[in-house]
Order: structure tokens, then sequence, then C-alpha cells
């Protein structure tokens, strides 16, 4: 049986929506991304080398804590976002762009190690495929105060690094999903192309 579904994609992607959406139509519970309640978000967009390393923590015992109460469930929960990209995306960019230290960054990949011996990987993962571009106004539409320091590099940076990981992803079941070209919240055949997607993966996972 079908248990747990995963929405990764970059900032501004649209993956909030989307979960929420397919949660509804699939009758799924949700677990989402602590962003208005992160005590870190708003001081880490001020100062990313000050709060990368609490921002990063916060988010990976956050996501280790979602992954167990889904272990837990009876019925399927789509998640926000998947405890892998707050490693391999998040904080290899904030190194590489040298907002970690590498002595921070090392402590930071000794803990995420330790739990994802724990972590059993969602059975189906989404990757919503997105342009800059695109991210912009959905981040400009959103409007989120704190937000409006995010800068176009930084967006770039987490592009590349998220189309490295998911070329190489071989923890389970892959479905990507290019978003440039559709509009899922006002246009519903849009909606209908996505779930008509999302179908065949899911029959194929009980074959």
């Amino acid at each position: 049986m079908i248990k747990h579904i995963a929405i990764a994609g970059n900032i501004g992607a649209g993956k909030t929506t989307l979960t929420k959406m397919l949660a509804k139509h699939y009758g799924w519970e949700v677990e989402l991304e602590e962003v208005d309640n992160n005590p870190y978000l708003e001081d880490f967009y001020k100062d990313m080398a000050r709060w990368s390393f609490h921002l990063q923590i916060y988010f990976l015992n956050s996501r280790f804590g979602q992954v167990h109460q889904i272990a837990k469930k009876d019925r399927p929960v789509i998640q926000d976002r998947t405890i892998y990209e707050d490693a391999y995306i998040f904080a290899k960019s904030l190194y590489d762009q040298g907002y970690f230290s590498p002595r921070d960054y090392e402590n930071y990949l000794a803990l995420f190690k330790s739990m994802i011996k724990y972590v059993k990987p969602p059975d189906l993962l989404i990757y919503l495929r997105c342009d800059i571009d695109h991210l912009v106004r959905n981040i400009e539409k959103r409007g989120r105060e704190y937000e409006k320091t995010i800068r176009i590099d930084y967006l770039r940076e987490l592009k590349e690094h998220y189309e490295t990981w998911i070329q190489n992803y071989d923890e389970g079941k892959l479905l990507i999903i290019d978003v440039n070209k559709l509009n899922f919240v006002d246009k519903q055949e849009d909606f209908a192309q996505i779930v008509s997607n999302l179908d065949r993966e899911l029959f194929g996972l009980f074959s």
C-alpha cells in the first residue's frame, strides 16, 4: 500500500499549493513545511551567513520528526519537501556559496547521516521542475515579506543542485512534472493533467 508521497522543488515552484490540492483530491493527510512558524527564516534572508546553520538544523529536525509521524500513519500522507532536500540542496548550496563554514557543514552532514539511517524514503517523489523567471513570478505573487530579499543567484544555485540531485535520485519511484507551462491553480485542465500522470504512477505502485 502506498503510504508516503512527497513533493520536491525550488522555492516558489508551487509545492505547498499542489500538496494541498492533491491531498484534497485523493483524501490524503498533509505534512507541510514549517515556514510561517519558523523562528529563523526572516533573520536568515536578512543575514544568510549568520543564520544558515541555525535555519538548516531547524528544518532538518522538523523534517525528521515529520518522517517519523508519517511512518505511524494508517492512511496515505503527502509531504511538502523532503529531508533529502535539506541536505543535498539547501545545506550544500549554502556551503558552496560560503554561507556555511566548513566546520558547521561537516557537523551538519554528520547529523544528517546519523538521522538518515532511520528514514524510509517516500514511496513516490514528485519533482516540480521550474525555470527561474517562473519562480520569481510565483514568489512575488504570494508576497511574503521576508522573501523580498531572495536573490536570483540563490534561486539559480538551488536549481542547479536540484537538477543534479534528481538526475541521480535512486531512493524510489520518481515523477517529474514541468510546471513552467502549467497553471494548475486556475486551470482545471492543467490540474487534471497532473492527476492523470500521478494516477499512472500510483497504479504502477500497486502492480
